[in-house]
């Protein structure tokens, strides 16, 4: 049997039945994200409402996560941020529809369901006031807001002044994905290889349901990228890509690159990480991080942070 079969028959094997959900998982019904209970600390909206002349004139970076993960992607930066730059701009850290709370939950949600967390946030920061937002997403939120972009919701509301994208997939490096419509009556979920501490910030079970919405927010994103995707005027990208990324192919910056255009026709920026981590700027509780992975994320995060006081 050839490798590639004998791993899909172990997946479809570990999928069947239900799944062993365990007290310490985010997927049962004991651990929720902390931006569930305390909003303030996460989303600037509920913790500035109502800013003064000089608030709503600072930079804003809202921030979200990719598939099966939380608020927990993106707070190295937030701290990182609030020790380096603790005036320079805001940060806000969404949490995906569906996303935080239970299996079950998680299991019931579309991708749709998953970026209407991204416009709320910004829906009422503009209507708060605020002048400068940026986005930066990581993973899936990626492919999110292309498709935000190339549904032409920033047409008629302000446009974002930057957004960057860390390991951005367009392109899964596992296969499997592709063929999840087929083998999905045969697939209840797909265990992701966490740690036990892990386990507490990214669904440990991947309901199969959810995979094929991944997979069919990606199909959109590829289309899209082969007509063109335009970018608001005004609107900046860059593109932060792991050159050994485990998750997303590293052909999704090739087809970003080619796909999308500034408003006025210019290239994007890409840029190239000599690193073989997905979403390479997250390293709590990773095991063997290295000098060069801190060396990337200290790179990435000065880069974001300077661009937004541009």
């Amino acid at each position: 049997m050839k490798k590639s079969a004998f791993f899909l028959l172990i997946m479809i094997v570990a999928g069947c039945g239900n799944p062993d959900i365990q007290p310490g998982m985010l997927d049962g019904d004991q651990i929720f994200d902390p931006s569930l209970n305390d909003p303030s600390q996460f989303l600037l909206s509920v913790n500035k409402p109502n800013p003064n002349a000089s608030e709503a004139a600072t930079p804003v970076l809202i921030m979200s996560h990719g598939y099966t993960a939380t608020t927990f992607e993106w707070q190295e930066f937030k701290d990182w941020a609030n020790i380096n730059y603790p005036t320079d701009f805001f940060t806000s850290q969404i949490l995906l529809g569906g996303h935080g709370s239970s299996y079950e939950e998680f299991k019931e949600s579309s991708w749709e369901d998953w970026k209407v967390a991204i416009t709320d946030e910004y829906e009422t920061l503009v209507e708060a006031g605020y002048t400068r937002i940026s986005f930066v997403g990581s993973s899936t939120s990626c492919a999110l807001i292309l498709e935000l972009i190339e549904a032409g919701y920033f047409s008629n509301t302000l446009p974002p002044e930057n957004i960057f994208f860390v390991d951005p997939i367009v392109l899964p490096s596992s296969k499997i994905l592709s063929i999840v419509g087929l083998i999905g009556p045969m697939l209840g979920y797909i265990e992701a290889d966490n740690t036990t501490e892990e386990d507490q910030y990214w669904y440990h079970f991947r309901p199969e349901k959810t995979l094929r919405e991944l997979n069919k927010l990606l199909r959109i994103v590829r289309k899209d990228l082969q007509n063109g995707i335009t970018l608001p005027e005004g609107t900046r990208l860059k593109v932060f890509k792991s050159l050994k990324d485990p998750t997303a192919d590293p052909v999704s910056a090739v087809l970003l690159y080619k796909g999308i255009r500034t408003s006025g026709g210019e290239l994007i920026e890409v840029e190239m990480i000599e690193s073989d981590l997905h979403v390479y700027t997250r390293l709590n509780l990773r095991t063997d991080v290295s000098a060069k992975d801190q060396a990337n994320q200290n790179s990435t995060f000065q880069e974001i942070a300077t661009r937004l006081g541009q």
